[in-house]
């Protein structure tokens, strides 16, 4: 007769709760597996153009919510960064494009618990856009068919910082004045100084905004598919200290 494990068996016998807690567990596991991403099911391999196409931008970010709900609280899921690569070298169907600040603290597949192909990313301090930039969400969303463009700034940017400082720096001094109307249109009482931690947040959230308004009027193509409900444009903030993002637009 098999030796049966101690695991389910007391003196031969099943107990009740072994039995349950097991039986429970067994029904658990493909169903939290299935809820981990909405974007690949099976995190062995990358996103296909059948489940991209399915999606709408709402629900593109959605997932990108639930995403960051897992990065923040430490339950990221177990990817297969191989069965990705292989799987998506043949071809890529990203559900967004991501534009976000250089800043080495703000990896955008990483705080939204992304696998390889899921997205797009640009990245250039302060989160600015320009012709190359806009050229690239073209690409990203009228040729390639991504459903979400999404503008990333986040706390303590020292792009920001710069701006309001006036800083002088070689090619860096053209950049910064593309982030400079931020800070007029920025309402916000107290000291308004780079010194000022809730002054900075505040001219980061409005360079966002003002971001995403420059896309639309600077690419007739994408404030088209937009209109038409093909794409959404939005923007999001997200914190350094706590690791959340919260979406602006």
């Amino acid at each position: 007769m098999p030796r049966r494990s101690s695991q389910f068996f007391e003196n031969g016998i099943v107990t009740r709760r072994t039995f349950l807690s097991a039986a429970t567990a067994a029904c658990l596991v493909p169903r939290i597996h299935g809820l981990l991403m909405q974007l690949v099911p099976d995190l062995s391999r990358s996103l296909t153009k059948e489940e991209r196409d399915r999606m709408t931008p709402s629900q593109v970010i959605d997932e990108l919510k639930k995403g960051n709900e897992r990065f923040r609280t430490g339950k990221m899921a177990q990817r297969n960064y191989l069965g990705e690569k292989r799987s998506s070298a043949a071809g890529q169907y990203p559900a967004a494009v991501i534009l976000g600040c250089l800043d080495s603290r703000v990896p955008a597949e990483i705080v939204f618990d992304l696998g390889i192909g899921d997205t797009f990313i640009g990245r250039v301090a302060g989160n600015i856009v320009n012709d190359d930039m806009l050229g690239s969400m073209e690409f990203g969303c009228a040729a390639s068919g991504a459903k979400l463009i999404l503008v990333l700034g986040h706390t303590a940017c020292g792009a920001v910082k710069g701006t309001i400082d006036d800083v002088v720096l070689g090619n860096l001094t053209g950049l910064l004045s593309r982030i400079k109307p931020a800070i007029p249109a920025t309402k916000f009482d107290g000291e308004k100084s780079s010194k000022n931690p809730d002054y900075v947040d505040a001219v980061a959230r409005t360079n966002v905004s003002l971001t995403m308004a420059e896309i639309r009027r600077r690419s007739p193509i994408l404030e088209d598919l937009e209109k038409k409900g093909n794409i959404k444009i939005t923007g999001a903030m997200y914190d350094l200290a706590t690791g959340a993002v919260e979406f602006v637009g």
